[in-house]
């Protein structure tokens, strides 16, 4: 059932592209494996899964010690609490919900200490919903990134965002249009920096954000079906 569902989403990605005149291979699935046991995990990646997303250290660390998939990328995607930073550059390839100087800072800290480098994204609140984290100020996001650039071991690759839950296809296009136009605002503003990621879209909302210029979707429910709590 997982590898039917993900050559689903991966056709629907195609269309998405194809609609928005854009190449198909420029888009990125993250597979998201919150609250999914290992053997799930294993199956995505036998279906040729690579990019994996968790929004928990406490619960990727030992799922992810019990497969072997060396070639895999593994992203934390939920709020990094800044006393869990340590457990980071030895497990995860890239945080994508860095949302505040402090946070940066901590983990920076850890990576220099374990000299491993940490890829970032920097998140972004563009729905406006005060229970989603993210910064909401350009002026503040311009603040902390060029503090962030001053930092040891990490490198800024890109954003994140979280469209708001809503079946108003409008309001996610606008919440995906305003992080696309600060996308490439980032680029111009820091051509020397290897900015080339623009994480948006799931389950709910995916082929939206690829038209909308997505290129790495986080894909849970759509490729495991209901999530298993308590796993």
């Amino acid at each position: 059932m997982i590898t039917e569902n993900i050559e689903k989403v991966r056709e629907k990605i195609f269309l998405s592209a194809q609609r928005a005149g854009r190449d198909y291979s420029d888009v990125d699935l993250m597979a998201v494996s919150k609250t999914r046991p290992a053997e799930d995990v294993l199956a995505a990646y036998k279906a040729g899964i690579k990019l994996f997303g968790e929004n928990r250290i406490k619960e990727a660390i030992p799922k992810f010690s019990l497969i072997d998939i060396e070639d895999a990328q593994l992203h934390l995607i939920g709020h990094l609490q800044k006393n869990k930073a340590k457990f980071i550059p030895q497990n995860f390839k890239c945080v994508q919900s860095i949302e505040s100087l402090a946070t940066a800072e901590a983990l920076s800290k850890f990576a220099l200490a374990s000299n491993q480098n940490i890829d970032i994204l920097l998140e972004y609140n563009t729905s406006g919903e005060e229970a989603k984290y993210g910064y909401r100020s350009t002026d503040k996001f311009y603040q902390d990134l060029d503090k962030i650039l001053e930092l040891p071991n990490l490198r800024i690759r890109g954003l994140m965002t979280m469209a708001p839950f809503t079946d108003n296809e409008q309001t996610i296009r606008t919440s995906f249009r305003m992080l696309k136009v600060l996308f490439d605002s980032l680029i111009n503003r820091y051509p020397e920096l290897d900015i080339d990621t623009l994480s948006m879209g799931m389950s709910n909302d995916y082929e939206i954000a690829v038209e909308e210029g997505s290129n790495l979707v986080r894909v849970g429910t759509a490729i495991f079906n209901s999530r298993s709590v308590g796993k």
